[in-house]
């Protein structure tokens, strides 16, 4: 099939309602794009894997009591069927520990090493008056290191991004920073856009 952006966006907005979540789609869409284009690779499959990691997590959230219908198996069935390419397929079924999918690809590893961190800048971001807009790698390490800091947020899981991408942390999450700044004024991200609460 041809990939084609408005086609997975309008697919992730049929599934997904919560803007928090389009927001996070668009954040790890940022950060696969800037990562394809350092390793000059195809900056749109890598994007729209980025856009729809997650588009089935609101409606098949991971639920025991279902545990042949859930994220992110139950998304990639729908992807498939759509004929979407085998590479995306296993990329997002890799993001997910659960499913003991290897990441094999190198765009499969890109994937799980952006998604917890661009969360993890995202909280950085809301408490700070000026958002992502001068953030520095220097105050993320700090608050990376403060665990009662973005509870959510799996240090493990970026930690073991980092360390399967085989890249310094300071670059990564430097690179990560600045996809995202691109697209700060749609993240909610940008200068007067976030209250700042909490410094």
């Amino acid at each position: 099939m041809q990939l084609n952006r408005d086609d997975a966006l309008a697919v992730m907005h049929e599934y997904t309602k919560n803007e928090n979540l389009r927001r996070h789609m668009y954040a790890v869409e940022a950060a696969m794009r800037a990562y394809a284009r350092k390793h000059g690779e195809d900056e749109e499959l890598w994007g729209i894997t980025g856009l729809l990691h997650d588009f089935d997590y609101e409606r098949w959230p991971n639920d025991d009591r279902r545990p042949d219908d859930e994220h992110p198996t139950t998304g990639v069935k729908i992807l498939k069927e759509k004929g979407y390419p085998e590479e995306m397929l296993q990329a997002i079924l890799g993001h997910a520990e659960h499913t003991g999918v290897a990441r094999e690809s190198l765009m499969a590893k890109v994937l799980f090493a952006v998604d917890e961190l661009t969360g993890f800048l995202t909280a950085c971001a809301l408490v700070r008056p000026t958002g992502l807009s001068d953030m520095k790698v220097k105050s993320v390490k700090k608050k990376f290191k403060d665990p009662s800091f973005a509870r959510g947020v799996s240090r493990d899981d970026v930690n073991k991004g980092v360390e399967e991408l085989g890249v310094d942390f300071s670059e990564h999450v430097q690179l990560v920073i600045e996809a995202m700044r691109e697209i700060e004024g749609e993240l909610g991200l940008g200068p007067g856009q976030v209250s700042g609460a909490g410094g």
